[in-house]
């Protein structure tokens, strides 16, 4: 059923009667070239690439079904060019705050993957264990969350019933971000697995808080149909 039907058969995606709850959508950037070299960019401004911008045009057209109430955006360039593209399909304006902007780290920023491994291997490791690291000496991810969370709770309390709100950020700090709205330990996000460019996570209100219902997402959500709706 696609997202027209369902709400025309009066449900949302999170199972509750339409009108009633509200979806946030968690939209990750298109392709940079640091993307394509597996280089750390944090809060390095690195623009999108001709790949990129195809990917967020795409993008923008399926998000733009689902007809949102607002959108929000970090104000690197990689998110804003990307939010700008959904913008222009559903005439909302984006609201930009750099509180949604990559984690920063550092003296990670700029190095490839196999140059972090190589000159900081240990603080890696530690990292993909779950341990609070300072990468490169930046930001915990906790602390990510603290600045990033608020945001996107404080324009989600401003959405009717039944709306939605695309929020066009990062990968760090979109899984940071839905760690804290499920309620999840820190130690536990990296659980949750990284995003695509330009793929997109769906968290819904449900009756105990937010719930996630797709996730690394390119194609529009489903109902759930089962014991578990």
């Amino acid at each position: 059923m696609s997202a027209a039907h369902e709400a025309a058969a009066g449900f949302s995606f999170a199972g509750a009667p339409a009108g009633r709850a509200r979806r946030i959508i968690m939209w990750r950037h298109g392709q940079t070239a640091w993307n394509v070299e597996r280089r750390f960019q944090g809060t390095t401004d690195v623009e999108l690439t001709e790949t990129g911008l195809a990917q967020a045009r795409r993008a923008a057209r399926l998000l733009a079904s689902l007809k949102p109430d607002a959108i929000i955006a970090s104000d690197l360039k990689r998110a804003a060019y990307t939010a700008a593209e959904l913008s222009v399909l559903t005439d909302l304006e984006v609201s930009h705050d750099d509180a949604l902007r990559e984690t920063y780290a550092g003296v990670w920023q700029g190095l490839t993957h196999e140059e972090i491994i190589e000159r900081h291997g240990d603080e890696y490791t530690a990292w993909k264990r779950g341990e609070p690291v300072r990468r490169g000496g930046g930001e915990l991810e906790s602390e990510v969350a603290d600045r990033a969370a608020p945001v996107v709770l404080r324009h989600a309390d401003k959405l009717p019933d039944g709306g939605t709100l695309v929020v066009v950020s990062h990968g760090g700090t979109i899984r940071t971000t839905i760690g804290r709205l499920l309620g999840l330990e820190p130690e536990n996000w990296e659980s949750l697995g990284g995003l695509s460019n330009c793929c997109w996570s769906v968290l819904g209100e449900g009756a105990r808080g937010w719930r996630l219902l797709e996730h690394n997402a390119g194609t529009l959500p489903e109902p759930v149909l089962g014991d578990d709706d």
